[in-house]
Order: structure tokens, then sequence, then C-alpha cells
């Protein structure tokens, strides 16, 4: 039943990035999720109708430069909440994921809520991003 209602119950989250698309070496960059939120379905299995629950509870964050990925128990927020920060240390492009792990539950046919032990993983799209070095230039006023 799990396997079934997976796609449909569990959403793959997108990591949301500040600055978008590109940023700098040593840049603070904020990052979140903002789908997150209870998820449920109800679909027919043996005859009986089944309500599947799947609750966030944890996000662990891939960076894509090979740190260590982190785990929050917070989707993040948008700025200037800068919840979740990284900083890149060398330009290059990365794809960052996040992996939200859910909490599960389900009713057959209103009998009660049975908890699914232990946590369901989803990892959403990548989400490309640029990382440029600036370059500090003198320049002649004067000219």
């Amino acid at each position: 039943m799990l396997a079934e209602t997976k796609s449909v119950v569990f959403p793959g989250l997108t990591v949301k990035v500040q600055p978008k698309d590109r940023t700098l070496v040593n840049f603070e960059n904020n990052v979140y999720t903002d789908d997150s939120k209870v998820s449920s379905t109800t679909v027919t299995l043996l005859g009986f109708p089944v309500e599947v629950q799947a609750t966030p509870i944890s996000y662990t964050w891939r960076f894509g430069d090979g740190t260590p990925a982190l785990t929050t128990s917070t989707p993040g927020k948008a700025s200037p909440g800068k919840e979740i920060i990284h900083k890149y240390l060398k330009r290059g492009n990365v794809r960052l994921t996040v992996t939200t792990n859910y909490a599960a539950r389900y009713n057959v046919a209103g009998t009660g809520w049975q908890y699914v032990p232990g946590t369901v993983p989803i990892t959403g799209p990548a989400t490309p991003l640029a990382i440029h070095e600036a370059i500090p230039v003198l320049v002649d006023p004067e000219r």
C-alpha cells in the first residue's frame, strides 16, 4: 500500500535558493522550501477506502559541493528569514537537493489511524546554482 501512494502523497520538494540561479564564493546563500505541508489522499485498496497522510518532520539538505549533508527540523524561510545558510568556498556549478523525511499514517475504512514505523525519505528535484568568484580590479578614476 505504501508503494502505491508514495508518489501521490509524499511530494518531492524543491530547494529555493537566494540569490537565485547564481551566487559568489564566500557569500551567504539562503536555502528553503516553501511547499512543505501535510499531504493526504484516499486510495482504494482491496475495495476499501484507505486515507493516507504524510507529515514532513525533517529535511536533509545537500549543497552539491561535497560538504556534509545538513538535517534540519524546519523547511527554512525566504529572506529575510535566513534560517538555513550555506557558503560555497570555490567556484563551479552545483545542484542542491532536499530530502524530506515524512512520518506516515493510514486509516482503513474509518477504523482508526495506524502509523508507519520510521520515516519515508523523498528527495525532490535538483536545483542548479552557478558559483562565481569576484575578482577585485583597481581602476584609475581619471580615465
